[in-house]
């Protein structure tokens, strides 16, 4: 019983069973009542013939008393012989039930004994001989002829009550199966169809992401477990969509607000890398759009400079006094929404220290104040992160572009001490030298045509002093007025084209963006030089400019079909090649000057362009 409480499956298969159970009993009984049932017919035509062969009998007992003979004798004979046959025939025995107190037995053994005692002994007297005794055989007749009706009606009735018992059976059992349907059916509709109904919604609502419908299932069969395990698995699913819920909300807010941060991020990358030294003015308005949106703060940001022992306060946001370094104090950048000391150093605040570094360079710390309660993400770490490798980028190329302006420009101060030694003081102490000279002989009183000679050195002196002042101010000076060293050089040979009036071809092939400006500025200038020479001295009727990129340097040509030069070395008193070969050793390459073998003067410049050589030494570096 505890099984069919807790199973479905169970009360399902035992209805089955029943119903099977019924159907093979029913089937059984019928098939019973059917074989019990079979030769009654028979045995009901056998017992109505034993009727007429009575009367039969009675006819030829008549007939053969009237006319005696052999014939009605034997028809007499065969008569009886017939009714006592069909009496003991199998059909009419096998039809009477055995038990000795049934009506049709006691009915047959009356029949039986009324045949043997009355109407064959007359039957047997009539043959032999004797008279026939009408009345006597008539009432014979009579009672047989009762008698056997009687056992035809009881043979009617016995086949009829079978017939009634089975159609009692076939209802009962037909009732039995009904109410077992109806039960199954009643059990089906309340535990079967109605729980998978439930179940279907609970499925339903589930598609819909309505987590809320609860099937409330009783019992303890299958579907009722079913039902309560769904019921769980909704609750549960309800509560993880819900916490999926809030954590893609909770990510889609971070990822809102890492791209919000990027886009600080971004934007200040442009004042930071184009402010100059200004950090107030570049990086403190990031730092504090950064701290506001990420909640942090105060954002400090201290620089280890070399001539200092400790950390210098650089900036800082949301600062209740300015630093100590501060140079504007029309500056308000660190003072904007100020925040007391106490949540500054509460006890649920928390600073996270970041280095500002390059490789193995410390350049500096930014120190980050936030609320240890919430702690930071992940996210907002690598944003942290980003922000001071950022600061580090600008910072070091901020120092790196300081140095380099400050190494160019005491290359440009040495460039200039050595022309200005090398050309205007040695034409200067010329013309000391020659002054003191001309002191002497006006003190010992040398005639004026000597002292004359002398007159004339200094003039020449004093013109050559003032022409290589006017070159030098030229070449200090000169400068990159248009786009690009092409465009330049092209401007600078129709120059001295026009000047020179010949032609200048000039050829130049050279990839974008290989030279710095300091190289081309060189470039230019000893390009400059090499044609001034060939102007006042070479009496050139053509002239040539040719800069090329090959084999990873810089060709620089500049030829002319000149009078050539008698040796390599500077005239007395011209310092060009002097100034192109110092030019040249800045450039880290070399400056050749020869003659043609057509006639005229070659100018040779080759060097590795600074890019080039960063590019051929960074596999080395890598490696």
């Amino acid at each position: 019983m505890k099984l069919l409480q807790r199973s479905l499956v169970a009360r399902i298969t035992a209805s089955l069973l029943a119903i099977s159970v019924m159907a093979l009993v029913s089937i059984a009984v019928t098939m019973t009542v059917a074989n019990s049932s079979r030769g009654d017919a028979a045995a009901i035509n056998t017992a109505g013939s034993l009727r007429m062969n009575t009367y039969q009998i009675v006819a030829a007992l008549q007939r053969y008393e009237q006319t005696p003979g052999s014939v009605g004798r034997e028809a007499v004979t065969r008569l009886a012989e017939r009714f006592t046959q069909r009496l003991d025939s199998p059909q009419l025995v096998g039809a009477i039930p055995e038990a000795g107190d049934h009506p049709l037995r006691e009915q047959y053994r009356l029949i039986h004994l009324r045949w043997d005692s009355e109407l064959l002994p007359e039957v047997n007297a009539a043959i032999e001989g004797d008279a026939v005794q009408a009345v006597a055989l008539n009432a014979t007749l009579d009672g047989l002829v009762g008698d056997i009706d009687r056992l035809v009606s009881q043979l009617e009735e016995n086949t009829e009550a079978k017939i009634r018992l089975l159609s009692v059976l076939q209802i009962v059992f037909l009732i039995l199966t009904a109410v077992v349907v109806a039960i199954v059916l009643y059990d089906i509709r309340h535990n079967l169809v109605a729980p998978l109904r439930q179940l279907v919604v609970l499925a339903s609502e589930a598609a819909r992401r309505n987590f809320q419908y609860r099937t409330q299932l009783k019992g303890s069969d299958e579907l009722a477990l079913l039902g309560r395990t769904f019921d769980t698995m909704a609750e549960e699913l309800a509560n993880s969509y819900a916490e999926l819920e809030e954590r893609v909300s909770r990510k889609k807010q971070e990822l809102e607000r890492s791209n919000r941060a990027m886009q600080i991020l971004h934007d200040g990358s442009r004042t930071l890398y184009g402010g100059g030294n200004d950090l107030c003015e570049s990086a403190a308005p990031m730092l504090r759009d950064l701290g506001q949106l990420l909640g942090l703060g105060p954002l400090r940001l201290s620089l280890n400079l070399p001539q200092e022992e400790r950390p210098i306060p650089i900036l800082a946001t949301h600062s209740a006094t300015r630093p100590d370094y501060c140079r504007d104090h029309d500056c308000y950048a660190c003072l904007i929404d100020p925040r007391p000391l106490e949540i500054e150093h509460g006890p649920d605040s928390d600073c996270l220290l970041l280095p500002v570094s390059v490789g193995d360079e410390v350049l500096g710390t930014l120190e980050i104040w936030y609320d240890k309660r919430e702690g930071l993400s992940d996210s907002t770490r690598r944003l942290l992160n980003a922000l001071s490798d950022q600061l580090a980028t600008a910072l070091y190329l901020q120092r790196r572009i300081e140095e380099q302006q400050h190494v160019s420009l005491m290359n440009e101060r040495t460039i200039i001490a050595r022309e200005l030694h090398d050309s205007l003081a040695q034409s200067l102490s010329y013309l000391k030298m020659q002054v003191a000279r001309l002191e002497r002989m006006q003190s010992k009183g040398v005639p004026h045509e000597t002292q004359a000679e002398v007159l004339d050195e200094l003039r020449t002196g004093l013109n050559s002093a003032y022409r290589q002042l006017r070159e030098l101010l030229t070449t200090f000076r000169l400068k990159l007025e248009t786009p690009g060293l092409q465009s330049a050089l092209r401007q600078t040979t129709q120059e001295f084209a026009d000047r020179m009036n010949i032609q200048v071809e000039f050829d130049y092939d050279v990839p974008p963006h290989l030279l710095n400006p300091n190289e081309e500025i060189h470039v230019l200038q000893i390009v400059r030089e090499a044609l001034a020479n060939t102007h006042k001295h070479a009496q050139a009727h053509w002239a040539r400019v040719k800069v090329c990129f090959a084999d990873a340097k810089l060709q620089v040509r500049i030829e002319d079909d000149g009078i050539g030069l008698a040796s390599s070395d500077s005239p007395p008193q011209h310092y060009g090649l002097v100034i192109m070969r110092d030019r040249a050793q800045t450039l880290g390459g070399e400056l050749d000057v020869e003659n043609r073998k057509d006639g005229g003067t070659r100018v040779a410049l080759n060097f590795v362009p600074q890019t080039a050589r960063l590019i051929a030494l960074q596999p080395a570096s890598q490696a």
